[in-house]
């Protein structure tokens, strides 16, 4: 069936045109047109408002009260439904540090049922760990840390239907090179992150292929004017992407705002870390084997660490224009198209252009989200 969208303001990868119709056929986005096609039979009116890409999160771990590592299909369906909420169409199900048994099971339980799921894509799998090291640990589980191997990642891998997409691992255990060249030759993006690596070690790691900085500032050796550390690495090697969680609590608006302007926002990836109290009120929740407090918008360990996060992609977008350190271009850029590409799915999603899924958001002035559209059908509204 072809439609037409009509808006204010389209947010295509790279301007902002309109008033004007967006064709919607087959599920699939047509062409722009800033007159209103002769053959038009079903115009959807947005008026004063903007449409914009989907959302692409790639780096989450549950929202509406479910957790990937404790979930089943049931509950990944309600991840997936529930991000329609934040604005999210695409996302990588995103795990923690565990046993080999339970990410075995986890990795499998997605690749089973990642196709079938109603709401927000699944376009694969992020593991987050257990590569790890002890120092900036976070809320990942030391007792799981080792060094990485070939064999465990192509058992994942196999048990998920080939579905992994991205894995972080601390650049300074041992046998990172070879892992990072093997996981690069199968098309696995490897990120950097929850390690206490040099800015040499971090390199190395970069040169054999790593690509990606984990919630950078987060969980990682800082940057000191003698050694560079995993920060200086972040903002200052070529060629790499850099996630930032702008709820407030995370970065300073001022760091997010030098790491942007050092990384370019081009190649900084906004994401939420978010963990299952995402969506919910506040209180006590778990995120893998840990308790968590949810107060004041943050998520913490009993230690005072903070657990993941109860971002939503909308909110992060919101945050960085009303911080004043981006404009709502860039700002919808960093929560699409460069997510997309920093996990090399940019030709599935995170952009408005022919032939893309007819994922889109509709936005007001304010950036206020208020209808999420998967394949040209709408499935959230504001009430």
């Amino acid at each position: 069936m072809l439609k037409y969208v009509f808006a204010e303001k389209f947010f295509l990868e790279n301007e902002v045109v309109g008033p004007g119709y967006l064709e919607i056929k087959e599920g699939t986005f047509g062409d722009f047109y800033k007159d209103k096609p002769n053959e038009t039979k079903e115009v959807l009116d947005y008026s004063g408002y903007s449409i914009a890409p989907g959302l692409v999160d790639t780096h989450i771990h549950g929202f509406k009260n479910h957790d990937l590592m404790a979930t089943d299909e049931e509950g990944l369906n309600s991840i997936s439904e529930g991000l329609l909420s934040c604005g999210v169409t695409s996302f990588l199900a995103t795990t923690l540090t565990s046993s080999t048994e339970i990410l075995n099971k986890v990795v499998k339980m997605v690749g089973d049922n990642y196709k079938s799921v109603k709401g927000a894509k699944i376009k694969g799998i992020f593991l987050e760990g257990p590569f790890f090291t002890e120092k900036y640990k976070g809320a990942q589980n030391p007792k799981y840390f080792g060094d990485p191997t070939i064999d465990k990642l192509k058992t994942w891998q196999e048990l998920s239907s080939g579905t992994i997409k991205k894995i972080a691992i601390a650049p300074e255990r041992k046998g990172v090179l070879e892992f990072i060249e093997y996981a690069t030759k199968n098309n696995i993006n490897v990120a950097l992150g929850h390690s206490n690596a040099t800015y040499e070690e971090a390199k190395l790691a970069v040169e054999k292929g790593a690509s990606l900085f984990v919630h950078t500032y987060n969980g990682m050796r800082p940057l000191n004017h003698r050694e560079p550390g995993m920060v200086g690495a972040a903002m200052n090697l070529k060629d790499v992407f850099a996630e930032l969680i702008c709820d407030g609590h995370h970065v300073h608006p001022v760091a997010a705002n030098i790491l942007m302007d050092v990384r370019g926002r081009k190649e900084t990836v906004l994401i939420t870390d978010c963990m299952m109290a995402g969506g919910m009120p506040e209180g006590q929740y778990e995120l893998g084997e840990f308790p968590v407090e949810v107060k004041d918008g943050a998520a913490r360990l009993e230690s005072g660490s903070l657990a993941g996060s109860v971002l939503e992609l909308k909110d992060a977008v919101k945050n960085v224009v009303k911080w004043g350190i981006a404009t709502p271009e860039e700002a919808i850029y960093m929560a699409t198209a460069v997510p997309a590409k920093s996990v090399g799915i940019d030709n599935e999603c995170g952009k408005i252009a022919p032939g893309y899924a007819a994922d889109f958001i509709v936005l007001n002035s304010h950036l206020d989200l208020q209808a999420t559209f998967l394949n040209g059908d709408c499935r959230y509204q504001i009430n």
